[in-house]
């Protein structure tokens, strides 16, 4: 069970294996090595639910570990960046710096990207990189928009006597980052379980769309930002994830589908209409999907 089949270009569905040894196209969509590459990454081949899949919805997940599924290999290319960054950087680290250590307690399992000395004179910071859009740095860096009075008035117009306004920055905002705070503040306790100290935890979010208009728009000036993560109550983190994993292995254990992702979980159902690779094997799914379609025609 899992990802076992590529969706073409075309639309047309066709095992992976089929793909990678002859494409029935006259070209492929992208290199080889490349779908290789994307095959490789959605057999990873871990048996306990790890951090990251427990941050999912519940049902996304036990559909992911129970049903044939297939994947849009050019929706998987974004993936790949993250792996190129985490194996470049890897290549630099030293004898101050653990990397990519994969931990596990009778809950979940995480591999955290970064630990030790990675950005000033502590050797107990957790790092963990990201790749991400302008979009989702724009609110997990807390930035919005206000109008400010300009001192004018409208002479003329539907407006006319109305005061004028321009729209500026603050950075003051609420943060949305509490999935990566999650994932984070795991990972410490992961690591503080075996006696590893974590001072100060940060994000490195590199922006893929740095170079785009729509960046500046949202006031992302710099390819890469370094986001402070704060502590979470032990007690917190541990009965949230414990909570995400009993749900997850009970489903599995009496082959029982979850209950519906969350509001948050499916992005208010934004993830179930183009980010979900199981949308096709969940009712909810299907229904959202349906209702795209019917308001289209």
């Amino acid at each position: 069970m899992g990802a076992t089949k590529f969706v073409c270009p075309s639309g047309n569905k066709i095992p992976i294996t089929t793909c990678l040894g002859k494409c029935s196209n006259e070209q492929r969509c992208m290199f080889l090595p490349t779908l290789r590459a994307v095959a490789k990454s959605l057999d990873r081949n871990i048996k306990e639910p790890t951090v990251t899949e427990l941050l999912c919805g519940t049902r996304e997940t036990y559909l992911k570990k129970t049903t044939d599924y297939a994947v849009d290999p050019l929706q998987q290319i974004y993936a790949l960046h993250g792996s190129a960054v985490h194996t470049i950087n890897e290549g630099f680290t030293d004898g101050n710096i653990l990397s990519e250590e994969r931990l596990a307690d009778d809950v979940t399992s995480g591999k955290f990207d970064l630990y030790g000395q990675i950005i000033d004179f502590s050797d107990k910071t957790l790092g963990d990189y990201k790749i991400t859009s302008s979009y989702k740095l724009m609110r997990a860096l807390g930035y919005y928009k206000v109008d400010v009075p300009t001192g004018e008035v409208y002479k003329t117009g539907v407006k006319k006597g109305q005061p004028k306004t321009r729209k500026e920055w603050r950075i003051d905002g609420v943060r949305h980052i509490l999935d990566w705070a999650i994932q984070l503040n795991y990972y410490r306790v992961l690591l503080e379980q075996r006696g590893f100290e974590v001072k100060d935890m940060k994000i490195q979010a590199f922006c893929r769309d740095f170079s785009l208009r729509i960046a500046a728009e949202r006031n992302i000036t710099k390819p890469l930002y370094i986001i402070t993560i704060n502590k979470i109550s032990d007690h917190w983190i541990k009965l949230y994830m414990e909570t995400k994993s009993k749900r997850l292995k009970e489903a599995l254990e009496n082959k029982k589908l979850p209950a519906a992702c969350s509001s948050k979980e499916r992005w208010n159902d934004r993830k179930c209409l183009d980010y979900c690779a199981v949308a096709e094997n969940c009712e909810y799914g299907r229904k959202v999907k349906d209702l795209l379609a019917e308001a289209v025609a």
